[in-house]
């Protein structure tokens, strides 16, 4: 028996064993793998391990995604949650080329992807307010939200958790360091069925420009003269 010969639901079984480079090579073999490899119950689950792998067509984006984790564990990390004004030309230069693929495939996931029930963000340091709040207010139905060592992202997600995040049971902002405990605790208050997990965020040390590092210097070198 060939293998096409089999039924839809046994070939999308053996489909779901496949990584995504595996189920997108062999629907290039036949028309009716490839329908197979469309099918949107393929695609309810999405894991991406760093953001290269979402430019590659080897994976179908809709409205049947209802897990999605891009979880980026790499030494690129660390240059990327390094704050702007620290790195250098080089650095600037190598992010430049990435920073706004995981934004861009966050927006298209808005418009195509209604549906989502948890997202899963690790180690993208360029992720912005601005890409969780569309994303919370586009998904309602959004039941589980992970962000580790996002650097960029702030207390405004918390606040948008409050305002649009109305089927969340679970928040997780571990190692983001600008977000605050007063932050964290107005979701506490706000929200209190809604299970939340800030492992050491707040005691973080929040990004701070050059120029207001130096005003506060002054302003304790100051204090100290006149105390």
């Amino acid at each position: 028996m060939h293998l096409t010969e089999l039924d839809w639901e046994c070939l999308l079984h053996l489909f779901a064993y496949l990584d995504k480079d595996s189920r997108r090579s062999l629907s290039l073999t036949c028309l009716r793998l490839r329908q197979v490899f469309l099918d949107p119950q393929l695609w309810m689950l999405l894991h991406f391990r760093s953001p290269c792998e979402l430019r590659r067509d080897n994976f179908v984006l809709g409205p049947s995604l209802r897990y999605l984790a891009i979880c980026w564990h790499s030494s690129w990390v660390k240059v990327c949650n390094t704050e702007n004004w620290m790195k250098t030309t080089f650095q600037r230069e190598l992010c430049s080329k990435h920073k706004r693929i995981v934004s861009d495939f966050l927006e298209s996931v808005c418009h195509m992807c209604p549906n989502l029930l948890t997202l899963t963000l690790s180690g993208y340091g360029h992720i912005t307010d601005h890409n969780i709040i569309n994303l919370l207010q586009s998904c309602r139905g959004l039941r589980s939200l992970s962000l580790e060592n996002c650097a960029r992202v702030t207390d405004s997600i918390l606040q948008a958790v409050v305002d649009h995040g109305c089927n969340l049971t679970e928040v997780r902002v571990d190692f983001c360091r600008n977000m605050t405990q007063a932050g964290i605790d107005k979701v506490r208050e706000k929200r209190p069925e809604v299970h939340l997990s800030a492992l050491h965020s707040a005691d973080m040390i929040p990004d701070s420009k050059p120029e207001e590092k130096m005003q506060t210097r002054r302003t304790l070198q100051k204090f100290l003269i006149f105390s």
